[in-house]
């Protein structure tokens, strides 16, 4: 039920002032009709590709846990029952995303997504219950800092980083620019080989 009321939620989220209005998007850097090729190396529950195949991008999402991939799995079963057009922009592969970027054999990836597990804070608030779930199943990512390295190879237009206003940047590379909001920001690193 309560997927099926996230789905519904996304949909909405679409339908009323998502899209390229997302911060997301806008950090992506997507401009009019463009129909990038988007690396989500970090998916989670698969809801930013989602917002980013809804503007059009086909994203590729690589999931290394067994248990999420299977999620996703079964999330874009479902998202293929009513939105065809939008489960045919999504694609997963299974793997650790540091070794898959590095060795991607496919289309030109125009950007790369990465949103590792935001570091732990000694004092803060609970993180929302699905996310403490995620927490408990996959640990935290020692190894995020590993993600950078390939993915600014990969893309040719920019790779996107999504941190906690509090946290450093990630493995100590200063970004291009930085897109801001209350609670989160986005690093934005510009590639040169577009």
């Amino acid at each position: 039920m309560k997927s099926i009321l996230r789905r519904a939620a996304s949909i909405y989220r679409k339908q009323h002032g998502g899209g390229r209005k997302e911060p997301i998007v806008k950090a992506v850097g997507l401009k009019g009709n463009e129909q990038w090729h988007v690396v989500d190396a970090t998916p989670g529950l698969g809801r930013d590709a989602f917002v980013l195949v809804s503007v059009g991008c086909h994203v590729t999402m690589i999931e290394r846990s067994p248990i999420v991939a299977a999620l996703l799995e079964d999330g874009i079963r479902r998202l293929q029952i009513d939105y065809p057009d939008l489960a045919s922009r999504m694609t997963l592969q299974h793997g650790n995303s540091a070794e898959v970027m590095q060795y991607f054999d496919g289309e030109d990836v125009n950007a790369i997504y990465l949103d590792p597990m935001f570091p732990h804070k000694k004092k803060s608030a609970l993180v929302k219950k699905e996310m403490r779930l995620f927490q408990q199943l996959l640990g935290h990512d020692p190894d995020a800092d590993a993600l950078l390295p390939p993915a600014l190879k990969l893309a040719t237009h920019r790779v996107v980083v999504k941190r906690p206003n509090s946290a450093d940047v990630l493995a100590g590379h200063k970004p291009s620019m930085a897109i801001e909001s209350k609670k989160h920001r986005f690093d934005v690193y510009l590639c040169q080989k577009n």
